[in-house]
């Protein structure tokens, strides 16, 4: 790709990108905690299943 040509595209991108509001802001975090939540908790699942399967032998 035409390196001139990605610059430009790049400043376009900025250009177009506005900065969230708060409210926006806080819905993309709730969001994103909530998912890593999520996982966390099918981790600890897994590994507590398989720690009680291996104790009990």
């Amino acid at each position: 790709m035409n390196p001139k040509q990605t610059l430009k595209n790049m400043a376009n991108t900025m250009k177009m990108a506005k900065k969230p509001d708060r409210d926006e802001y806080s819905q993309h975090l709730r969001l994103v905690l909530l998912g890593i939540l999520g996982v966390g908790a099918i981790g600890f699942t897994i590994q507590f299943v398989f720690s009680v399967i291996t104790f009990g032998r």
